[in-house]
């Protein structure tokens, strides 16, 4: 159903069942984990048009990992990164 990269692979699958016995299988909810767990990589200071997912690739190789910098910087929105020239992201290695 997702990437193997995408933060609701992982998730649990659950199933609704309808009185009229249809069935719908989703993913459960995702909650932000607590934020900086894992180890501190880099802090990054934002530049002017700067975007989350060049900051990603170029410290985790990958653009599709912003995710894990929203979730170390604990970010409800990618956007709020990169809203302000100057500001500082950290980026973190998830333990594993």
């Amino acid at each position: 159903m997702f990437e193997p990269t995408s933060r609701y692979d992982e998730l649990e699958m659950a199933t609704f069942t309808f009185s009229s016995g249809r069935e719908v299988v989703y993913k459960r909810r995702r909650f932000l984990p607590p934020a900086a767990e894992g180890t501190l990589l880099a802090e990054h200071r934002v530049t002017q048009g700067e975007r989350l997912d060049q900051i990603t690739a170029r410290y985790l190789e990958d653009p599709e990992l912003f995710w894990r910098l929203c979730d170390g910087n604990n970010a409800m929105h990618p956007e709020e990164l990169t809203a302000a020239v100057g500001k500082k992201v950290r980026i973190f290695l998830p333990d594993t």
